[in-house]
């Protein structure tokens, strides 16, 4: 989700207001029954109506309810403040709620207070992503739609949340990148997929919350260098789009299958994606058929209209955007304005129709029309249900895995209690809460601070060595430099925070905030012990100075690592937990950005342009971390036992010829994909003396073809393996899905020849050759 944006200049005080807004405001709003939403079985008027029956099919009844509305009735349920019908016995709803990595009162539609003082606060989104864990993040999940349901049963939230982000990390600038999967395409489709699954359970058609994929599409700019989400129109190839953009939604739609999606602010390719009925109701609803509601994003009518200028009067706007397939707006806009369209005769009452059908059968889809909560699947569910003891452990489970392990020198990890009995704890981020969950979180059960969590483990001298992240002046760095003297090792934990990376606030380099270097360098030159550097961070961060300094002996990775981040951060320090996680995107250089505006949509390079491409598929330059990098206290081997050497590729004989085959790249709707899938048994060895999890990570480079990318990601496991033993693991690889390259038209397309896969170091080759099936036709 995102925030209304500030058109009046009396109110164009810093963004982060509307937050304060929405909290302060949405007591008014808050969900304060506990009775059912509609269908009161006390309400002798309504009870006894069709769309109140439970025995006869959903759709059955939405058509019912839809019909005894009026015009206007219909038109004020367009927007997430949905009015109420009290003829009908329908209570108003607010449809904006967030979850991003927990209940959030972000949106207007959660409250916390009296029985809910707060919810369990995971790691942020790109923390999480970094375990490479998809059972862990169903899991996760599960607890945050457990904890949601329980907030509605009480009256104290909604059932519709716009979680999660499934965004691809394009620029690692990007002040959003930490609530996306990353950068790798594949990764974030599983990702998003996992957590909506985690969400919305399991039980047929019904569901326990409404999940929803977020920004569609290509939304990877916020305010950089006076370019504005508002006003910023992303130009973007066909081959990009299918090869990039649109995996992580689609496989939310048919994998996960979301209930909702938002369309961003952005045009793309010179039409508001709102406003798009190729991208709407062509892919979204066509292609990938959705079973659900498609939503604005906050005020996205009003944004092309008034800020883009895409019509000409607003009555234009609410029809070009319910025409084009949008269901709901987050804001007024469509219920001030959809009537008025409706008697010019440019919209019509079925237009409105249709997008009821969708809104309301999710509704009922979440039991809001089956009468009382208490009656339902979930009722049981409440304020027990919320913090409890288990959610919380699986809150710091989450952050130990999600912790990366990017340096360590000596090795000088982990720590040993017994020979670093005094650490010095320097740092801005050393201390802190709500820096640790990052944006789009709610108020957390409580929390573990780093300096909580190592003095645990040891005696700390404490000293920030920078008022905060800015870190403007060395006024503090004597005492920091004095503790690092006196201690057996010196922990600094650094970093960023929302000031520097948030919505609407996008970096202009990919250095350490003012003088952090400095003082990192100035504490490791003094510390008598060992150093470590742990770093606080949505994007990438470029510390080669700290990798290159020998007298930095480790360091950690913990993105926004959630309300427990501090006992994670600990126990790997300490060894208590050995770190698995790996970095879901690329770390540049700060030299990277050189030729590189974040208004540059491309993801592959052209080097006559000097353009460097984006992300490890497509860009070959140096980095400071590449992809899929992490260390462990322990070492893991591979070794393949067992895979095809060839691969025949059925082709129907009719779509033999000259376009198909002897381009050496046959396209995947020519192809019988159903069953083609490949079997590699890979056996991961644990060769050090401790137990650990190792992500299996499996790329595959294709056949030479100047459109595909240099290496791709095709299949990954998480696997733990005890010390000095070996598991097998099985690997299935859909030859269609993952071994496929996109052309220049954004067709999908096989290579026929060698496609080499890589584990590790290890490298086995497939060759894929074309079999046709029937008659052949020219």
């Amino acid at each position: 989700m995102s925030h209304f944006p500030i058109k009046h200049p009396s109110l164009s005080l810093h963004i982060s207001l509307c937050f304060l807004l929405l909290v302060t405001t949405s007591a008014k709003h808050q969900h304060t029954h506990k009775t059912s939403f509609a269908c009161d079985p006390k309400n002798e008027k309504t009870r006894n109506l069709p769309f109140c029956k439970t025995n006869i099919p959903i759709s059955e009844r939405v058509n019912d309810l839809i019909g005894r509305l009026t015009l206007h009735e219909k038109v004020q349920l367009l927007g997430n403040k949905a009015a109420a019908v009290p003829r009908l016995g329908i209570k108003r709803y607010e449809w904006w709620s967030e979850a991003l990595h927990g209940v959030s009162n972000v949106g207007p539609g959660t409250m916390f207070g009296g029985e809910f003082p707060g919810a369990t606060s995971f790691p942020q989104v790109i923390t999480t992503t970094a375990s490479f864990n998809a059972s862990l993040w169903e899991e996760i999940g599960r607890v945050v739609s457990d904890e949601a349901r329980a907030m509605y049963n009480r009256g104290m939230g909604g059932l519709t949340y716009w979680s999660p982000n499934v965004n691809i990390l394009r620029d690692p600038r990007w002040g959003r990148g930490q609530e996306t999967p990353g950068e790798d395409p594949v990764v974030a489709a599983k990702y998003a997929a996992s957590y909506v699954i985690g969400l919305q359970g399991t039980d047929g058609d019904r569901l326990k919350v409404a999940a929803c994929c977020k920004h569609y599409t290509a939304y990877d700019l916020d305010n950089w260098a006076g370019v504005d989400r508002f006003h910023f129109n992303a130009m973007v190839s066909k081959q990009d789009i299918v090869d990039t953009f649109d995996i992580p939604f689609r496989a939310c739609v048919m994998e996960g299958k979301v209930a909702s999606v938002m369309c961003s602010y952005n045009q793309v390719n010179g039409i508001p994606t709102c406003a798009d009925p190729r991208l709407l109701k062509g892919t979204i609803r066509g292609a990938w058929r959705l079973n659900g509601y498609i939503v604005s994003d906050c005020d996205s009518v009003g944004v092309f209209y008034d800020n883009q200028h895409y019509t000409s009067t607003p009555e234009e706007a609410a029809a070009d955007a319910i025409k084009a397939g949008l269901d709901l707006d987050c804001g007024p806009f469509l219920s001030v304005h959809t009537e008025n369209a409706i008697q010019r005769g440019i919209l019509k009452e079925a237009d409105i129709n249709g997008a009821l059908i969708n809104t309301i059968t999710v509704q009922m889809r979440l039991g809001m029309f089956d009468g009382e909560p208490s009656a339902q699947p979930y009722g049981h569910l409440g304020p027990s249900d919320v913090c409890t003891h288990a959610h919380q452990e699986l809150a710091l489970e989450a952050a130990r895995q999600g912790l990366v392990l990017l340096k360590n020198h000596g090795p000088s990890l982990p720590l040993s209690p017994r020979r670093h009995r005094t650490v010095a704890v320097i740092g801005p981020n050393s201390d802190v809460t709500l820096t640790m969950i990052g944006n789009y979180a709610g108020v957390a059960c409580g929390y573990v601070t780093p300096l909580q969590g190592i003095g645990r483990y040891a005696k700390t001298i404490h000293q920030q060595g920078c008022a905060n992240v800015a870190c403007a002046d060395d006024v503090l760095f004597g005492g920091a430099i004095d503790a690092a003297k006196q201690a057996d090792a010196t922990i600094l934990i650094m970093g960023l925070d929302q000031s520097v990376e948030a919505e609407f606030r996008d970096r202009a380099g990919l250095l350490l905030p003012g003088k952090q270097q400095e003082l990192i360098s100035r504490v490791a030159m003094a510390s008598r012990g060992p150093t470590i550097v742990v770093l606080m961070s949505g994007g990438s961060v470029d510390i080669s100075f700290a990798n290159n300094d020998q007298r930095i002996g480790g360091i950690v990775w913990a993105g926004y690592p959630g309300q427990a981040g501090g006992a994670a951060i600990a126990d790997v320090l300490f060894g208590a937990h050995n770190p698995g996680g790996k970095l879901p995107m690329t770390w540049y250089p700060q030299e990277y950005l050189t030729n590189l505006p974040m208004t540059t949509m491309g993801m592959r390079s052209d080097l006559s342009k000097g353009y460097p491409g984006r992300t490890y598929r497509f860009y070959k330059g140096p980095v400071v971390y590449h992809f899929g990098h992490g260390l462990s206290y322990t070492d893991f081997t591979h070794t393949i036992v067992e895979a095809p050497t060839t691969i025949a590729v059925p082709v129907d004989g009719r779509h033999h010829s000259n376009t198909t085959v002897s381009s050496r790249a046959i396209r995947v709707t020519h192809a019988r994909c159903s069953k083609l899938s490949i079997s590699v048994h890979v056996d991961v060895k644990n060769t050090g003396s401790k137990d650990g999890s190792h992500t299996l990570l499996v790329y595959s480079r294709p056949p030479a073809v100047h459109w595909a990318p240099h290496k791709q990601l095709v299949a990954f496991e998480k696997v733990h393996v005890p010390a000095r033993s070996q598991k097998r693991l099985q690997i299935r690889i859909h030859v269609c899905k993952y071994l496929s390259v996109v052309d220049k038209a954004g067709i999908r397309r096989i290579p026929m020849g060698d496609h080499s896969l890589h584990i590790g170091d290890t490298k086995h080759t497939i060759s894929l050759q074309a079999e046709t099936l029937g008659i052949i036709k020219s």
